[in-house]
């Protein structure tokens, strides 16, 4: 799953749950959920991967930015705190990138790995669960 959809979620869910400890803890149980569910991936190669990992990287955080800006202020907290739960799992990828390991242990980086549901050709339904995404997201932390 693309880091931007975890964004988008934990955003709504943080949103919605509006405080900051509850958002974080069920923004990585997100996270993990998601990761089960069919989505995009089985990378071709390390350099088609990456070129996906940088623009998806840059537009969760641009997600990110506009998210809190949309936000009415009383929920900014526990939206961030949403947002960085549901994008937390992820960072294994740059880390290992750049340093050569998962800061996880080897059991979450097991697990995580083992209930990934990727196919090359589901472009599609990532991008239409971003939409949905996006949509919800913006709603919710809008509305009082």
């Amino acid at each position: 799953m693309l880091v931007t959809n975890h964004v988008l979620a934990g955003a709504l869910l943080g949103g919605s749950t509006r405080r900051p400890l509850p958002a974080f803890l069920i923004g990585v149980a997100s996270h993990f959920a998601m990761d089960a569910v069919p989505h995009w991936g089985k990378w071709r190669d390390r350099e088609y991967f990456l070129r996906v990992a940088v623009a998806d990287g840059l537009a969760g955080l641009t997600a990110m930015g506009a998210l809190l800006t949309v936000a009415r202020p009383e929920r900014r907290a526990a939206v961030a705190a949403g947002m960085i739960g549901a994008a937390l799992p992820d960072l294994d990828k740059p880390a290992v990138l750049w340093f050569g390991a998962s800061p996880w242990p080897a059991a979450v980086n097991r697990f995580h790995s083992r209930i990934q549901d990727e196919a090359a050709g589901r472009f599609s339904l990532e991008a239409g669960a971003a939409a949905a995404l996006a949509a919800a997201a913006v709603a919710a932390l809008r509305r009082p």
